[in-house]
């Protein structure tokens, strides 16, 4: 019998490496491994509303299941879904979309992947302002683009200015991610922030707008929610918005996102969509529907929930000595600053260098999972997720405030 021979290493593709983990996936996994090796851990990592999804949106997906509509569907989803994403868009933002002008993929985050796969070619860049979520900056390097990130301090409530906007575009600019409410900050834009921006891209047409509105309905400020589409109607036809059930409807798990936009880009991420996933899942789509077309109690109750939680919370941090944090407008996260963090020692002698070194110190000392800062672009800060119960929020605060009190 002839030895056999060694296999040869696999080598990914260059793309590969250009990119990470999702910092925000690593820290969730890491919470749910040292839960199940029995540290008592408060997890505040997960973006993932702790709801379950509505009753009559679960009892659409057993009727679908029931009446058969288990196969595949069009590329771009079911006409009753396409629809249903018209006509909420409608009701809630005053934008009339075309049939032709809707795509629909398994998550929101395909949507933003498959776009930028559509339209980023070498050299082209992307502006991201940070802090940003954190696949914005990876999925363009995957796709052979250039990230420009701007940062956006929280003196300027976390949110990109006309001014910054301005200094940042060049010839080689294909696109600006714009996400309100924002993951990680939960800040929003105002009609006439989003009009000042649009001045700006007015005067270049070359630059397109990708609007992440995936939280738009987890809303705070005492104005209505826009997007720049609204705000800003000659943009329109440049604009792709994205949006999807997962946050607002408590479907993380359905995987359901979708897009509006100008319908020859709109073909083009069709086009690739048919080559990746044929269609998204029937009986998700069958949900969607019933989750857009349905009664809105749910929404209005869990923002509600949300609200009460980010009050208490942004109290309770705010009164940590070391500790910066700003109400958000929207989401379910809190962005607080770790300024006082920084130099101190841990009980342990260790001293705090960065906010990824408190993120750790929180972790090991109090048993409380956060995301750092750094993963966002813009430090120090650190991520909590508010999208749990406030028992478990109270529990946080408590542990936080310990935690810090223990540095010296």
């Amino acid at each position: 019998m002839s030895e056999m021979l060694d296999a040869p290493a696999f080598v990914p593709a260059e793309r590969v490496g250009r990119i990470r983990v999702s910092p925000t996936v690593a820290a969730a996994a890491r919470a749910r491994e040292l839960k199940a090796a029995g540290r008592d851990i408060v997890d505040m990592t997960a973006g993932e509303p702790d709801f379950d999804t509505p009753e009559p949106v679960r009892a659409a997906a057993h009727a679908a299941i029931e009446a058969g509509e288990t196969r595949y569907t069009s590329v771009n989803g079911t006409a009753a879904l396409r629809a249903a994403i018209r006509a909420d868009f409608r009701r809630r933002l005053g934008l009339d979309y075309a049939d032709g002008e809707i795509t629909v993929a398994g998550g929101g985050k395909p949507v933003l992947f498959v776009a930028l796969m559509a339209s980023v070619g070498a050299g082209d860049e992307v502006i991201v302002p940070a802090p940003y979520w954190v696949s914005y900056p990876d999925m363009v390097l995957a796709n052979d683009g250039t990230p420009v990130v701007v940062a956006c301090p929280e003196a300027d409530g976390f949110k990109l200015t006309p001014e910054a906007l301005e200094a940042a575009i060049t010839p080689r600019t294909r696109w600006l991610v714009l996400n309100s409410p924002s993951n990680p900050t939960g800040a929003a834009y105002s009609r006439a922030e989003l009009e000042a921006l649009g001045a700006v891209l007015l005067r270049h047409p070359q630059v397109w707008v990708l609007s992440d509105d995936i939280y738009d309905q987890v809303w705070f400020a005492p104005e209505p929610m826009t997007t720049l589409a609204a705000a800003v109607p000659a943009l329109k036809g440049r604009t792709l918005l994205v949006n999807g059930v997962s946050k607002a409807y408590a479907m993380t798990g359905w995987r359901l996102g979708y897009g509006a936009g100008p319908a020859p880009l709109v073909a083009a991420i069709n086009k690739l969509q048919s080559q990746i996933s044929s269609c998204p899942s029937s009986v998700s789509q069958a949900a969607a529907v019933a989750a857009l077309s349905g009664n809105q109690g749910f929404v209005e109750a869990a923002c509600a929930a949300y609200r009460e939680r980010r009050d208490y919370a942004v109290a309770r941090l705010s009164a940590v000595e070391g500790l910066t944090c700003r109400e958000p407008d929207g989401a379910f996260y809190l962005y607080p600053g770790c300024p006082g963090a920084l130099g101190k020692r841990t009980p342990d002698g260790a001293v705090i260098e960065s906010d990824e070194d408190f993120v750790r110190y929180l972790l090991d000392s109090v048993g409380v999972a956060a995301v750092h800062g750094a993963a966002y672009g813009l430090s120090p800060h650190f991520r909590l997720s508010i999208a749990t119960s406030l028992e478990v929020i109270r529990e946080g605060c408590d542990r936080i405030e310990a935690a810090m009190g223990a540095l010296r």
